[in-house]
């Protein structure tokens, strides 16, 4: 290379830096003039009293912050308004955001700020950025080792990193100083996890008696304990939970999902797919929608299964897209994605977002799962057999897992272990996938 080429060469590397710089900055100048104010809540014709409080005190903190943007008092109360509409909505993609810019208008200020740091850990985690949201959660718990809420961020990052020995130590140490409805719900939730409804019931039972009727801190509990029924068979005691916490607080999503899981249970689809639609009405969590594809499947109405699916496909691919855009915000969706394309057929696009999650975190059992049944529906049995190990180590007793972990070890031809994991999955009358038990009850006949 002559000299004149060689400097152009130099001038073109140094004119493509600056523009980079040049983007970089104006992107953060964007970020930091920009301005989150409430949404109206999805479903809603006319705002509720609880909405119009909320949308009050959002406007009178914006203003005090534009009057002292170092206001680190209302930054924070602002962001803590933010993380508990994300939960209202399910819009988390907007108000996780929304909530990081003023955590970080915090921690300019003041790096060690515990509470900052704690809310910027809860969202990391919402976000799925686990292992970023350990980290952070270590660092609070460092400055302030007798807070118990920072214990449950601890639980949690351990817990979906797959770390979850760490993660019980936590549980016993969060629920030894805050004795309340965020401890007893994380106890219950590693109970699951190791395969103990029965004390995981006893739990979670206590996490709601500790909270308020009708927050909806409780109510989410409270359906989280009528998952557990579900999860043994007891539809009657879920049932009732999911009708007590809409007479609390009306028009629950997650409430009205759980009735949707109660009517599938019991084959009335036409029921359960009204529910399942007014709940995905009302919040932007996608699994509603997931729910809906099965049941039209079920009833054989296939265009609608797929047009909700590609509806799903494409909002799940957003956040997924807008991670990949900005790494500090931006909600990973690659296990949910894996499962939406099996669903579509598309076997390679699931394998590939199976592994980037199983890349991110490869000792998370349900992470296992996922990448073992992908395995599996592409008939690498030998892989998926690797894999559903690793999801059955905690001894979980989720009889979907039972039921796929059987299927999987049948097809890899260990006997003993299919029919082991089968028998157990048999075992309960909790809902089961149909083409799922029909296949394990099939492999039944053969063991």
């Amino acid at each position: 290379m002559n000299k004149k080429a060689y400097l152009l060469t130099i001038v073109l590397f140094c004119a493509a830096i600056a523009v980079i710089v040049f983007k970089y900055n104006s992107k953060q100048k964007k970020e930091e003039n920009a301005v989150y104010t409430l949404l109206p809540r999805k479903g809603a014709a006319t705002p509720t009293a609880e909405w119009k409080e909320v949308d009050k005190k959002v406007n009178a903190l914006i203003a005090t912050l534009a009057t002292n943007p170092t206001d680190t008092k209302s930054a924070l109360q602002l962001a803590a308004l933010y993380i508990q509409e994300a939960r209202e909505t399910g819009n988390y993609m907007y108000y996780d955001k929304a909530a990081m810019k003023y955590v970080n208008v915090v921690l300019n200020t003041n790096p060690s700020d515990f509470n900052a740091l704690v809310f910027k850990s809860l969202v990391y985690l919402s976000q799925h950025h686990f292992q970023d949201g350990l980290d952070i959660a270590k660092q609070a718990q460092q400055i302030n080792p007798y807070n118990g809420y920072v214990y449950g961020l601890l639980v949690d990052g351990n817990v979906e990193m797959g770390h979850y020995d760490s993660a019980v130590l936590y549980a016993d140490k969060m629920v030894s100083v805050r004795p309340d409805l965020t401890s007893y719900s994380r106890i219950s939730y590693m109970r699951e996890i190791y395969g103990n409804y029965t004390t995981a019931i006893e739990a979670m039972k206590m996490a709601v008696e500790a909270g308020g009727r009708g927050d909806e801190h409780t109510e989410w509990t409270r359906v989280q304990l009528a998952h557990l029924y579900e999860k043994i068979g007891d539809y009657k005691n879920a049932e009732n939970l999911y009708n007590m916490s809409l007479a609390l607080r009306p028009d629950y999503p997650y409430a009205l999902a759980g009735l949707g899981n109660v009517a599938k249970a019991a084959k009335d689809y036409p029921k359960a797919i009204a529910l399942y639609e007014k709940a995905d009405s009302l919040t932007m969590d996608n699994s509603m929608k997931e729910d809906l594809v099965d049941v039209y499947r079920l009833t054989g109405d296939n265009a609608k299964a797929d047009k909700t699916l590609q509806i799903l496909i494409k909002e799940l691919a957003e956040g997924a897209n807008q991670a990949d855009a900005d790494m500090t915000i931006g909600h990973y969706a690659d296990r949910e994605l894996a499962y939406a394309y099996l669903k579509a057929n598309d076997k390679d696009k699931a394998l590939e977002h199976a592994l980037l999650e199983y890349n991110r975190r490869p000792s998370n059992i349900d992470v296992n799962e996922t990448l073992a049944w992908v395995y599996y529906e592409r008939g690498d049995y030998a892989k998926a057999a690797e894999h559903i190990k690793t999801a059955l180590k905690t001894n979980s007793k989720n009889p979907t897992l039972l039921s796929r972990a059987g299927m999987i070890y049948y097809k890899a031809g260990d006997k003993q272990m299919a029919k082991l994991m089968i028998g157990q999955a048999n075992g309960t009358t909790s809902y089961i996938d149909p083409s799922l038990q029909a296949a394990t009850m099939s492999a039944m006949k053969n063991l």
